[in-house]
């Protein structure tokens, strides 16, 4: 019997593959304006809030739950970065009440599921709509503009080739992929998600765990908001709408599983550059926005449907 080389056996190798295909396509099919350099920078810097995000839905799916408060959680804390410098705070010290806000989001939805014994879906979706609420409540629907130019390096300056947001973006990744990959919490998350009676009995601290994994992707979901406030140079009060649809579409393209302990953070990754590099190429090709809509939704329907099946296999 032939015998398959490793890296054909890894489930996030189907992802690369239909990548480079889906490059190598639009390409050939728009040659003048998909591969220069420039709209290259521009997918990167869109699917940079995805992959940053993803991190932390890759922790959550991981541990057989999901997290459908990124999108909200992203725009609270950004308004509420902005709404700080406005009033006259250092740049820090407003950045910092950002990521406090997304990772005490998390936090509740960590309690709401540990504690009250809430269905991940249920908790993060009850957050979802509280984080929306108090973005529309605190920013009154309209957006928040003036901000010190001293911010938009983070989300429009460079450091060498690369865009302040890529650079986030590879930082999480590569810190997420250790943290997966090489310590005792990311074989902890796997251990719950693939089998947590029997991760409890091993001696893991499976209320610990699940707090800390939704307490970081409410913290990165917080550092993808403010990142996007200052690559926008004003807080959008609708930012993030329906985004967690495709940070969930890149973790399970990358390969992850709804059934819980699998999935990799250079999966996500993959999975993200498809996403933005779908998104692009369809504007690319002037396909309408309500076609767009339909295509993504059957991506994301078939990513499913993979998943569904290679689980049940």
């Amino acid at each position: 019997m032939t015998k398959i080389s490793p890296f054909f056996q890894r489930r996030e190798t189907a992802a690369l593959v239909a990548l480079i295909l889906l490059f190598i396509v639009l390409s050939v099919v728009r040659p003048e304006a998909f591969p220069t350099k420039d709209n290259l920078g521009i997918v990167a810097r869109q699917f940079s809030m995805i992959a940053t995000m993803g991190v932390g839905m890759t922790m959550a799916i991981v541990l057989a739950g999901i997290d459908l408060s990124v999108g909200s959680v992203l725009a609270l804390s950004g308004c509420i970065t902005a709404l700080l410098m406005t009033k006259g705070f250092y740049v820090p010290l407003s950045i910092l009440a950002g990521l406090v806000c997304g990772a005490f989001c998390g936090f509740i939805n960590g309690i709401a599921i540990v504690g009250v014994r809430m269905p991940p879906f249920i908790a993060t979706l009850g957050m979802m709509s509280i984080a929306r609420g108090l973005t529309y409540v605190i920013t009154g629907g309209w957006p928040i503009t003036g901000l010190p130019e001293s911010f938009f390096f983070l989300g429009q300056g460079m450091i060498g080739p690369l865009p302040m947001p890529v650079i986030v973006m590879l930082f999480c990744i590569i810190v997420g992929h250790i943290v997966m990959s090489n310590t005792a919490f990311g074989r902890s998350i796997y251990a719950i998600g693939g089998n947590e009676q029997a991760a409890f009995l091993s001696g893991i601290k499976i209320n610990r765990v699940k707090i800390s994994v939704y307490t970081l992707a409410g913290l990165l979901s917080g550092l993808a908001g403010i990142v996007m406030t200052s690559r926008l140079s004003s807080a959008q009060p609708n930012s993030g709408l329906g985004i967690e649809l495709d940070v969930i579409a890149a973790v399970i393209i990358g390969g992850a599983s709804f059934a819980g302990g699998e999935g990799t953070i250079v999966g996500t990754f993959i999975g993200a550059a498809f996403m933005g590099i779908l998104r692009n190429g369809l504007v690319l090709l002037n396909v309408s926005a309500f076609w767009q809509q339909v295509v993504i939704g059957a991506v994301i329907m078939s990513a499913v449907a993979i998943d569904f099946f290679r689980t049940r296999k």
